[in-house]
């Protein structure tokens, strides 16, 4: 088993962590290193919260807790602070105040006023015993049915 130095580690890990959508595989060849170790690498780094960059596949495919932890670390922030944030995340800032905007509508957008819920209950509930009526009367025309051919039958 090899033994690399931390400088050489460290800055391998900074490679792979600055260029997510590239293959391990290939920075494996680049580097020398193996791919598990690569992969163990990333892994140990991630749990250490080193950077949110690579935690998925793609670095474009943000979990929505990943994404609401970003817009709250740079909630105080200001734009220089902001901006070399992104640059050590990998973001633009553009992309962090999309996400903010969307927090704030889904958090926003999603309460429904009482009256609002009460109307939307009674067409439900209208909805409901139009089809229970329909439906009851389609099960007296197939008794119906079933009664003329049973006396079809029987004649």
């Amino acid at each position: 088993m090899a033994q690399y130095s931390a400088e050489r580690r460290e800055s391998v890990v900074r490679k792979l962590l600055s260029q997510p959508d590239r293959p391990i595989r290939e920075l494996s060849q680049e580097t020398g290193v193996s791919t598990w170790t690569l992969y163990d690498w990333r892994r140990q780094a991630r749990n250490q919260g080193e950077t949110a960059v690579g935690s998925t596949k793609h670095s474009g495919k943000w979990s929505a807790a990943q994404k609401l932890s970003v817009i709250a670390e740079t909630s105080a922030m200001n734009e220089a602070e902001l901006a070399e944030y992104c640059r050590s995340k990998g973001l633009y800032v553009e992309q962090l105040k999309t996400w903010r905007a969307e927090a704030l509508k889904a958090m926003g957008g999603g309460m429904v006023s009482a009256q609002e819920h009460r109307a939307a209950l009674d067409i439900g509930k209208k909805r409901i015993r139009e089809l229970e009526r329909e439906l009851h009367r389609k099960e007296k025309a197939l008794a119906e049915t079933a009664a003329l051919l049973t006396l079809r039958k029987n004649v």
